[in-house]
């Protein structure tokens, strides 16, 4: 259906709690759409249940030609592109690699809102071998940030502290977009 060469992934700004919505009408369009989800527990007064939640709330991932963004645009609960001023900006296809490799692997992630300073390092080991980002630790166990930068948003992805190792190249500073750190 699309040449890989010629799309890009881009953000989808979307109305709030549309994200299923609409990836499943973009699925429905043929496009190539990708809605990262999570596993949260939610309680309420009677009960308790695990739910599908998007790692992203308000955006929804989609591959396509610029140049043919019209029909994705008009998709009910689309809002607009992600935009650096007046153009739509595309996403890094190796961050949207790492989200797919992060949610098939089922490993234990959850939003997390800002970027995070701290240590760079490489999964030497595990499911999520080769995927690269930012080492924090939270309650006792050890956690990696993987960032979507043009969103300014990451991902926490619960990893064991032998899968890792140190990146030797030092971490550039991203200048496309300033997400206030």
């Amino acid at each position: 259906m699309f040449d890989a060469h010629r799309t890009k992934w881009f953000a989808l700004h979307v109305r709030s709690r549309h994200e299923k919505s609409v990836h499943a009408q973009l699925q429905a369009k043929q496009q190539d759409v990708f809605l990262p989800l999570y596993a949260a527990k939610r309680k309420w007064a009677d009960r308790s249940r695990v739910v599908a939640l998007p790692l992203f709330p308000g955006y929804v991932f989609c591959r396509f030609n610029l140049a043919s963004r019209y029909s994705v645009l008009a998709t009910s609960g689309v809002i607009d592109l992600v935009r650096a001023g007046a153009e739509p900006s595309a996403i890094e296809n190796s961050e949207i690699q790492a989200l797919q490799l992060i949610v098939s692997s089922r490993v234990a992630a959850e939003p997390h809102a800002r970027l995070v300073k701290g240590q760079r390092v490489v999964m030497t080991r595990g499911p999520l071998n080769g995927l690269t980002g930012t080492l924090t630790s939270i309650r006792n166990s050890v956690r990696l940030v993987v960032s979507v930068e043009l969103l300014c948003r990451s991902v926490l992805v619960e990893i064991d502290r032998d899968w890792i190792a140190e990146q030797d190249v030092p971490s550039q500073i991203y200048s496309r977009n300033s997400c206030g750190s």
